[in-house]
């Protein structure tokens, strides 16, 4: 479902010159599958992301969304995805159901006063559906920002941070969402630098630092490679070497 092969960004700074911040990335992630990127800040993860979703262009290598060129039909790729970025991004005067259904409009959705009314119930968002955006907690932002990508019903599902500032129960609930995601087929990528989060949820990860993966597997094979018992001690080993 999703395919990155040499993919490549490069920035120019005032301070360091060039600075390759993805650096020759290969990964691919099929359908039901939930695929981690686990690195530290600054590892080239959401540099990753904002190029799957199309809104960062690659200097080079190929993506393929549902078997469609990324930098060929970037448009055509953004019908089949969602991102979600770290920052929540609601306008605050509006509702969850006003801002999910414009959203459903704005992507051509049949009835999307409809649709978004079924998206908020079904992802546990209705009870506050009609609260300005502005003045809910972040993990009920965080449940509209899932409803409102998943209200045109991607094939495919990024997801940068997406616990940063929960606490433990906001930070379950989300992840049940994710799983809940991937069993009705969708292909999620998840960038996080969470251990346990992506413990609990991936079915493969890959370890990023200085903008390359230097590992990738399941996590008992990650663990293996690095003769390490503990996915933390793993991630120090890999990043540092």
């Amino acid at each position: 479902m999703v395919e990155v092969v040499e993919l490549v960004k490069r920035f120019r700074t005032a301070s360091r010159g060039t600075v390759i911040a993805v650096d020759r990335v290969t990964f691919s992630v099929g359908a039901g599958e939930i695929y981690g990127l686990l690195g530290p800040n600054g590892a080239g993860k959401t540099t990753t992301l904002r190029m799957l979703a199309t809104l960062v262009a690659p200097d080079d290598g190929r993506i393929t969304v549902a078997g469609i060129d990324g930098r060929r039909h970037p448009l055509r790729v953004r019908e089949k995805l969602a991102y979600v970025p770290a920052e929540a991004g609601l306008p605050e005067r509006l509702t969850p159901r006003e801002a999910v259904t414009l959203f459903a409009a704005v992507q051509g959705v049949r009835a999307p006063a409809v649709a978004a009314d079924r998206l908020l119930e079904t992802i546990g968002a209705s009870s506050y559906a009609d609260a300005a955006c502005g003045d809910l907690s972040t993990g009920m932002k965080r449940r509209v920002v899932l409803a409102r990508a998943l209200v045109h019903s991607p094939s495919v599902l990024l997801l940068d941070e997406p616990t940063d500032g929960l606490d433990v129960p906001g930070r379950r609930d989300v992840l049940a969402l994710v799983r809940q995601q991937a069993q009705e087929g969708r292909a999620i990528v998840l960038s996080s630098h969470i251990m346990g989060e992506i413990e609990q949820v991936v079915d493969r990860l890959g370890v990023v630092a200085n903008g390359r993966l230097v590992a990738e597997g399941t996590v008992g094979e990650v663990l293996e490679r690095t003769s390490a018992s503990r996915l933390d001690d793993a991630f120090l080993r890999l990043v540092e070497s």
